[in-house]
């Protein structure tokens, strides 16, 4: 994959994950198409002062996904030739690596109970997860950790941590993938 490629949905990951927290916190997940931005324009001239011309991809919302398993939900989808990539945004909890060995052993069937323990866990972190993956193979994540930064000054609430690395969701980033799939 060409460094250009993989800067350019890095940067589409970014730019869902801004707009999705301009919203703030306890969103469930989101599903964007990424749509070349001179078609967007062509189909629908009344976004010009909204959208920058000179970005070969924008991110468009899409409907919300049903309730339930993710997995599930991306396995249903499947895009019009037009769409070249697809971006989620999503929370999750995030423990140390050490407290795996703290939540319960349980069945992969009870998969919900092992998310309850890691959301009482007391070192758990909340987190915003954005890939975003592109037709051609590109893939990027951007992760916001909820107050993991330090704060500026004594008193201050602490600042959110943005963490990229492609990754941070291998198995997401494939689910994705999956939907572009003709």
């Amino acid at each position: 994959m060409a460094p250009s490629e993989q800067q350019g949905v890095a940067g589409l990951a970014r730019e869902v994950e801004e707009f999705v927290a301009s919203g703030g916190w306890d969103q469930p997940p989101q599903l964007f198409a990424l749509v070349p931005t001179a078609a967007l324009l062509d189909e629908q001239p009344e976004l010009a002062g909204q959208l920058d011309p000179s970005a070969p991809l924008t991110p468009v919302a899409q409907e919300a996904l049903p309730d339930g398993d993710l997995g599930e939900a991306l396995a249903q989808i499947a895009w019009p030739d037009l769409v070249l990539g697809c971006a989620l945004a999503q929370e999750i909890i995030v423990l140390p690596p050490d407290a795996e060995a703290e939540l319960p052993v349980v069945p992969e069937t009870d998969a919900e109970r092992l998310r309850q323990a890691a959301a009482d866990h007391p070192r758990r972190t909340e987190a915003r997860l954005v890939a975003a993956v592109l037709r051609d193979g590109a893939g990027a994540c951007v992760m916001r950790l909820r107050g993991a930064g330090q704060a500026e000054e004594p008193g201050d609430v602490p600042v959110d941590e943005i963490i990229e690395n492609p990754e941070l969701a291998p198995n997401l980033l494939e689910a994705l993938k999956a939907t572009l799939l003709p």
